[in-house]
């Protein structure tokens, strides 16, 4: 942890482990591939094997990790082809999202996605690409959560994992100089009211995002 980054508090080491491994997942320390035996994290972290047994299927859940034969639990991969079907259907269930979202949205709304800019902005200053994209997620997930369809909501809680892991690599080759004026640009052009117009915004907000070869 670097002297910029804020401690973190958990509230199990199961939790702790599997916050642990899935950032450095994430942030590609453990690419696809990599081993996680129990015995070895149980040892990284001084504990018995139950807790990361319960960190690692949660891993699993999430589609970070599978299990393999004679292997054990590996790194999961991820290929273009699965990014960019995520992609599709995130542009047509945000779009959605954000249409059914805005005739509810109060100034207090916008106070708090600028004070999630806020925090990406610090994130993006103590380079911590992991805080960084969480925060984006929780910005866009707002939308979701907002648009009052459980339907939706559990589509992008399903996907928002495999969202975060591109994003994370994907800005390991691109500028995230403007990613808070892009943000902010978001929010102005809710406040219009122009659903259409917003609707475009977020999609065009999302294809600046370049698809990068992963296989």
């Amino acid at each position: 942890m670097s002297n910029n980054q804020q401690p973190i508090h958990y509230n199990s080491i199961s939790e702790l482990i599997y916050m642990t491994i899935k950032k450095e997942i994430l942030e590609i320390q453990l690419p696809p591939g990599t081993r996680l035996p129990v015995l070895e994290i149980a040892k990284r972290f001084q504990v018995s094997q139950a807790p990361v047994r319960e960190a690692l299927e949660r891993l699993k859940q999430e589609g970070l990790i599978i299990g393999k034969q004679n292997k054990g639990s590996v790194v999961s991969n991820i290929t273009s082809k699965e990014v960019k079907d995520i992609f599709v259907l995130r542009e047509m269930i945000e779009g959605f999202a954000v249409r059914e979202s805005m005739p509810h949205l109060k100034e207090c709304d916008f106070d708090h996605l600028k004070d999630i800019i806020q925090l990406m902005d610090q994130a993006i200053q103590r380079n911590d690409v992991f805080k960084m994209v969480e925060h984006d997620m929780e910005f866009h997930g707002y939308f979701y959560e907002r648009c009052n369809n459980h339907a939706v909501l559990e589509l992008w809680n399903n996907m928002k994992t495999k969202v975060m892991r591109f994003m994370a690599i994907s800005n390991k080759h691109r500028s995230t100089d403007k990613l808070v004026e892009g943000h902010l640009a978001l929010i102005d052009v809710l406040k219009t009211g122009d659903t259409e117009k917003a609707e475009k915004t977020f999609i065009d907000h999302m294809k600046s995002y370049k698809l990068i070869h992963l296989e």
